[in-house]
């Protein structure tokens, strides 16, 4: 076993495939659900609630409902940072590790940082590399060990790549499954944050093709 970042627990001997699925497809509000190979629920975000929003939280829960983890958006950040907090977050919790763009230009690749802990003897860094939009993304430590990776699923039966509303989540052995899902997260919230600056964007420039020029 592996030593836990979030749950000491989620550090499988194995390598260990989880299958993701976002639940805002079939229930009111956004969500996850994760499940590993025998169809156990592992992991779970119910909702973000109404006024997620306005919180920037989001909490990871196991398949019983105990609170694992809370993601929250630092504001303001030009790099999109998001804190990761022990449980269900309290007032002047200190967060156990951080996630922000590696470049403001460069939206592909991330930078985490886990501060130390009674669990983590010195601050560790690693790196998220590849397109989670596509579902495809690589998560190294700082000697360039693959720790985890995000891809498409597959339906075996039919040889069909699923929506991108479901895909894998790989652990690799002694990594921890809780931390690796809450990047997931982290990861699904700057994607949203992205597509929506673009949204904006292209709206301004629509805008601006349709005015008139003076001359």
């Amino acid at each position: 076993m592996g030593r836990g970042i979030v749950e000491e627990s989620f550090c499988y001997e194995d390598e260990t495939y989880l299958t993701v699925m976002k639940t805002s497809l079939f229930f009111a509000g956004d969500g996850f659900t994760v499940y590993d190979c025998k169809g156990v629920l592992v992991f779970r975000v119910d909702s973000y609630g109404p006024d997620w929003r306005d919180k920037g939280e989001i909490v990871l829960m196991d398949g019983s409902g105990k609170c694992l983890l809370t993601v929250r958006r630092k504001r303001p950040s030009l790099h999109h940072r998001w804190e990761g907090f022990l449980g269900e977050r309290t007032d002047g919790q200190k967060p156990i590790f951080s996630v922000r763009r590696s470049s403001i230009i460069g939206r592909s690749n991330f930078t985490v940082e886990v501060y130390s802990t009674s669990s983590v003897p010195q601050m560790e860094e690693y790196q998220i590399e590849g397109s989670f939009a596509h579902r495809c993304c690589t998560f190294y430590n700082s000697s360039r060990d693959l720790v985890a990776e995000t891809k498409r699923k597959v339906a075996v039966s039919a040889n069909v790549v699923l929506d991108k509303d479901v895909f894998l989540l790989c652990v690799k052995p002694g990594f921890d499954g809780a931390f690796a899902m809450g990047l997931v997260l982290v990861l699904d919230q700057i994607k949203g944050d992205s597509y929506r600056a673009d949204e904006a964007l292209d709206a301004v420039g629509e805008s601006i093709s349709r005015s008139p020029i003076s001359t």
